[in-house]
């Protein structure tokens, strides 16, 4: 039914985006360093220590630094540009698949991230054996769970350069594991980068999508053919809807769902709810209203 689909059931994130999920894991994250910063100033309790990822702490059985090491950042310039990062690719992901699976998604990604950078660490010490804060690497899962939605959706990298999607997870996938295998220092956590990108994408495969076959791009492009939304028996409809007769205008919540909106809920399924054209959006609108009438 209409109401089991997590784009149906959570339609006033769209109407109310300053409560989502997304905002509300910003505004953890700003809790968190507003207190990183009074305490450094007047408490100096050294609380990060005991947040932080420390691979040979959590080698002892230490493992809810998998989930803390997500709210600390490690200086202004971290804070913001994982926040503006969160912000921007959040809230995409929240509208297309709802705010239970932005949080899942978010938290797999860093704690598998967290994982990976551990088990290098118990590998080869000399060169991941350091502690890591951030949410990088949960905010890089989300991008890996975008990217798939909408593979030919523009980013703007830099804010200059346009990239497509497919491309630019590509090359986050491509930068993550060179650094992984030359470890340089670069000033980041590549390893849970990595893990969490490859998070993001098992996710899609595992949850969202389990029907698709794994990198298969094609299934992901424009290749899909679009299904035909309305029963039109031949030539394209004239802009615009054309009038409904009395008897539809009538018709049962049923009835009007299996008509009209399982093909939509099947397309965004499959492509993702940004692949709606406004007259499908307007379909939603009214099935919602159908179904608040029950």
């Amino acid at each position: 039914m209409l109401d089991d689909r997590p784009y149906m059931r959570e339609a006033g994130y769209a109407a109310s985006p300053w409560w989502s999920a997304t905002m509300l894991v910003l505004a953890a994250n700003l809790g968190m360093y507003a207190f990183q910063q009074v305490n450094a100033v007047y408490l100096g309790t050294g609380f990060e220590s005991w947040l932080a990822l420390s691979p040979d702490r959590l080698a002892r059985g230490q493992v809810w630094r998998l989930i803390t090491f997500q709210f600390l950042h490690a200086d202004h310039l971290h804070f913001l540009l994982n926040s503006l990062m969160l912000y921007l690719i959040g809230r995409p992901v929240e509208e297309a698949l709802g705010s239970r699976r932005l949080v899942e998604s978010y938290f797999m990604a860093g704690v598998a991230g967290g994982l990976l950078h551990a088990m290098l660490a118990w590998l080869a010490p000399s060169y991941f054996n350091h502690p890591v804060v951030g949410s990088s690497a949960g905010i890089l899962g989300l991008l890996a769970v975008l990217c798939l939605l909408d593979p030919d959706r523009v980013f703007l990298l830099m804010f200059v350069l346009p990239v497509r999607a497919r491309y630019l997870l590509g090359g986050a996938v491509g930068i993550a594991l060179f650094f992984v295998l030359v470890p340089a220092d670069t000033g980041q956590a590549q390893a849970a980068h990595l893990g969490g990108i490859l998070a993001g994408i098992g996710y899609v495969h595992g949850f969202v999508r389990p029907e698709r076959t794994l990198f298969d791009w094609r299934r992901y492009g424009r290749t899909i053919r679009r299904r035909e939304l309305v029963g039109a028996t031949s030539g394209r409809r004239p802009r615009g809807l054309r009038p409904r007769p009395a008897a539809e205008e009538h018709e049962s919540a049923e009835t009007f769902i299996s008509r009209e909106v399982d093909p939509i809920l099947d397309k965004i399924s499959a492509q993702g709810i940004h692949s709606l054209t406004p007259r499908e959006r307007r379909i939603l609108d009214a099935a919602r209203r159908k179904m608040s009438e029950r």
